[in-house]
């Protein structure tokens, strides 16, 4: 079985801005879904902080991430697993009040919602899934992840040491050790794509911060029976950089540069000469 990983969608980011939300838009449009059905995926896991913000939602948010993604998972018959992350809590000190069980995504026969250590089966594959591990959980989280006898881990993951953004390294959350046991533990969390062969962070799909700039995004098919791990590219880019030298440009390629897949995007303009004022 081929199943979709995606993580950190974080629905609303950037205070509900419109463009990120056509951004999200083209991307789950020309590239999420149109991959899932050209190769026949029918489950997805969601990995966690699938909205942005822990205490509020913008109801034009809801009505645009229930569009863009859980209306056609349903309506497609996707069944969607979706794990807890930090961002979907209310309270930092518990996962019991969240934004999965608050917006009614379990009213859908095929969604189902992971709020706590628990193990599932897929294609005769057993799998570890773990949702964020806050202080009312982390004793009984701890003693479950002992306990298992998965080989695999689908979570919502903080671990020391690593990449969070490009050159920001974490510096709290548990032992890398603690996964050991797991052939392949997967994780959402930091956006950053990294592993250090055992412990999996799969990256958010889209840019959403400077921070993100140059830095592949996009999302993961596992299959239970090979362990292949592929990713899959978001050619979509949210950040630009465009670099004038007026000494190394005329004034006709400077006009006549097709600037169309900057629209509605961040640029920023790095100056190297500009010698000819008039340009």
């Amino acid at each position: 079985m081929k199943i979709a990983l995606i993580t950190d969608t974080h629905f609303g980011a950037r205070n509900d801005h419109s463009h990120f939300n056509d951004y999200f838009y083209d991307f789950y449009d020309n590239q999420f879904f149109p991959y899932l059905k050209e190769h026949n995926i029918k489950t997805c896991i969601h990995l966690g902080d699938i909205v942005d913000r822990r205490k509020f939602i913008n109801w034009k948010t809801v009505y645009q991430m229930r569009e863009m993604f859980f209306d056609v998972c349903y309506e497609r018959n996707i069944n969607l697993h979706l794990v807890t992350g930090n961002h979907d809590t209310y309270f930092r000190n518990t996962n019991q009040v969240n934004s999965l069980s608050g917006l009614r995504l379990a009213d859908k026969e095929n969604f189902t919602i992971y709020e706590k250590s628990t193990e599932i089966e897929l294609d005769g594959t057993k799998i570890f899934i773990q949702p964020w591990i806050c202080d009312e959980n982390k004793e009984e989280s701890i003693k479950a992840i002992e306990e298992t006898n998965s080989q695999l881990l689908f979570g919502h993951l903080e671990v020391r040491g690593f990449e969070m953004h490009l050159g920001q390294y974490s510096q709290t959350g548990v032992d890398a050790s603690m996964f050991k046991k797991f052939d392949m533990a997967f994780s959402g969390h930091f956006h950053h794509k990294s592993d250090n062969g055992n412990i999996y962070y799969l990256g958010n799909p889209y840019q959403i911060t400077w921070s993100d700039y140059k830095d592949p995004r996009g999302f993961h098919i596992f299959d239970t029976k090979t362990r292949e791990l592929e990713f899959v590219l978001n050619s979509f880019e949210m950040f630009h950089k465009i670099h004038y030298d007026d000494e190394k440009m005329t004034l006709e390629s400077i006009q006549n540069e097709d600037y169309s897949g900057y629209k509605n995007c961040y640029i920023k303009l790095v100056i190297v000469n500009k010698k000819n004022p008039f340009w």
